[in-house]
């Protein structure tokens, strides 16, 4: 039994293995034309007949020999003694060469009279204008795009042979449910081969998902010998690693060979790469971005060897806005959040959990960081690799600092008015010192201040020399969510889940403990920080915690008492020399919006007298 890794290769070491083992082949077939869609020519296609095929009259009027109308004019009116009424599309009879529309002739009896000329071939849709027979249709290599369909159909091919390589998806794992399952304690729902087989089918490859796999040796290895005898390439996902109940290296030994068990990347190390016959296997790690980064990095760029299209993505230059550090001797890949402000460009690193699938769902790029790197520091220029359209990130809006369920409205919202809004969150102080240096858009904020008042004292703190508009978005209740009804007297001695240090709630957490005589030490729990508000109820809903802080809407969402503490002001601070971006126009424009404040009315929780008013700090 294979119960450690084998000797872990770099990634290049993999990608050079892959080559030597597996010599590139291009693999075809033909498949229905109502398939073909996305799918890679193998060869070229060439068209079975012409279209048209026959002479096609392009007008309604009438076929005439170009040579009867020579002598037609204004003042010398020519009678055709021969010419043929013809439709548009109607074919055109051997012996006439032109035709003219019908509006340029009048009656004189069964006769047509002309005063102009005809040339040669006018109006006249001559055999094979389209394409003649023999032609070529589209290169070899070439995606077939949707609207080719049509053309193809037209030309006569109806099973074009496309690059047809097989993939078989194994998922393994006792635990797994499929989607549209909510999982009980212990089940994980079944995603790694749904994304795996969306990814692999967009370069042009045919997957088949075969059925779930306990985690039982015999079983497994049924279902990967199934799988090498139905397939070109076999991937099976889960069970790479070194726990008891992966089998996932032991089965592929049993079968075939193990080549590569440890790829120094991150996320994504357990991989396994071996073979079955002359077949290529892949074990996938079980969690989702160790899966993704498995998939992009090395099945992909594999892909290429049988003829398949995987464009290389795009990279833009960006400034980090926080350090990236990391050990020398792997690849780590990390998701990012990537936009322009002003004229340059910035780029945020996302969680970097492997498990954390919401990190690639809210990027927009990643960033590689080399094997011989320690990584990178705050404010250094990094290559971040585009997972979007380069003018889907040109429209991105960034918001960095203090988290509230409205954000995810407001988001939707600007969606509609095609301004992907990029939220991180890092708390009221971290999104202000980010406004500081420039690096978003708008900074959520809600500090209270020892006078009571919100967020100017602060902004005058961290950004003196700057005028700052503040957008407020709402006056919001905060205040303790617990399974109880618990009020703010009853923290001491009970279970708590904080939010992250620097953030509104935080402060005003400490400002209501301070004021009520109250120890934080009182409050078992109390270092235990959560980014978001929903985080935190929902660490009391499933017992984790007694209570929390939060905002009222976080939660009414997930059906749990709240009582109030505070009424606080909830602002978007922006850079006043910013104002006149559209993207933070449009922002500015949904929050002032009807459609806004219904929002905030069903969310409950916040008043809105305020909301789309904005008041200037200088």
């Amino acid at each position: 039994m294979v119960t450690r890794y084998l000797s872990v290769l770099s990634l290049k070491e993999v990608q050079d293995l892959l080559v030597s083992e597996f010599p590139p082949q291009v693999l075809t077939g033909n498949v229905p034309l109502e398939r073909a869609a996305g799918r890679i020519t193998s060869r070229p296609i060439f068209s079975r007949f012409s279209v048209p095929e026959i002479h096609l009259s392009a007008m309604d009027g009438i076929a005439v020999a170009s040579r009867d109308t020579v002598a037609a004019s204004e003042q010398h009116p020519v009678v055709l003694e021969n010419a043929v009424r013809v439709n548009t599309g109607n074919i055109v009879p051997p012996g006439y060469d032109a035709v003219i529309m019908i509006e340029d002739t009048w009656q004189e009896g069964e006769k047509y009279a002309i005063r102009k000329s005809a040339a040669p071939w006018q109006h006249i849709r001559p055999a094979g204008e389209d394409l003649a027979e023999s032609e070529m249709v589209l290169p070899s290599g070439h995606r077939i795009r949707s609207h080719e369909i049509g053309a193809l159909a037209t030309y006569g091919i109806t099973l074009p042979e496309v690059i047809s390589v097989r993939i078989g998806l194994v998922p393994t794992g006792s635990e797994l449910v499929p989607p549209g399952t909510r999982p009980a304690p212990g089940q994980v729902v079944e995603s790694n081969t749904l994304m795996a087989s969306a990814m692999l089918e967009e370069a042009g490859a045919r997957c088949t998902r075969y059925p779930f796999v306990k985690d039982d040796p015999s079983l497994i290895r049924a279902a990967v010998t199934r799988a090498a005898e139905e397939n070109d390439i076999v991937i099976v996902s889960a069970g790479s690693s070194a726990g008891t109940h992966d089998y996932t290296a032991d089965v592929i030994a049993e079968l075939g060979t193990v080549l590569v068990h440890g790829i120094a990347i991150k996320p994504g190390k357990p991989a396994i790469v071996g073979r079955i016959g002359n077949k290529p296997v892949f074990g996938l790690p079980g969690y989702p971005l160790s899966a993704l980064t498995v998939l992009r990095e090395i099945l992909l760029p594999f892909l290429s060897a049988y003829g398949l299209s995987v464009p290389a993505p795009e990279t833009i230059r960006a400034t980090l806005t926080s350090e990236i550090a990391k050990e020398i001797g792997q690849d780590e890949f990390v998701q990012c959040t990537l936009g322009s402000i002003g004229a340059r460009w910035v780029v945020s690193p996302q969680s970097k959990g492997a498990g954390v699938q919401m990190s690639a769902v809210r990027s927009n790029a990643y960033i590689r960081v080399p094997f011989n790197s320690e990584g990178f520091e705050e404010g250094e220029a990094v290559d971040a690799v585009l997972t979007v359209p380069r003018r889907t990130a040109e429209n991105s809006l960034l918001l960095t600092g203090s988290h509230d369920p409205v954000i995810d409205y407001l988001t939707d919202m600007l969606a509609r008015r095609h301004v992907p809004l990029l939220s991180t969150n890092v708390g009221s102080l971290g999104g202000l010192l980010a406004l500081k240096k420039d690096e978003c858009h708008a900074a959520p904020t809600h500090l209270l201040a020892p006078d009571g008042s919100y967020n100017t004292v602060f902004i005058k703190k961290y950004l003196p020399k700057t005028e700052i508009d503040l957008l407020c978005v709402a006056e919001r209740q905060q205040g303790i969510v617990s399974r109880e009804g618990l009020h703010f007297s009853d923290l001491p001695g009970r279970q708590f889940i904080n939010r992250q240090k620097g953030s509104g709630t935080r402060i005003l957490l400490d400002y209501e403990l301070e004021r009520q005589g109250i120890s934080s030490s009182a409050l078992p729990g109390y270092e235990r920080e959560a980014t978001t508000h929903i985080a935190v109820a929902l660490a009391v809903k499933s017992g984790e915690a007694d209570a929390g802080m939060c905002v009222y809407s976080a939660a009414r969402s997930l059906g749990l008492p709240f009582v109030p503490v505070a009424t606080e002001r909830y602002e978007l601070a922006i850079r006043h020399e910013h104002r006149d971006d559209q993207r933070v126009d449009a922002m500015i424009k949904t929050i002032q919006s009807k459609d806004f404040r219904a929002v905030l009315a069903v969310l409950g929780g916040y008043d809105s007298k305020e909301t789309g008013t904005i008041r200037t700090v200088s």
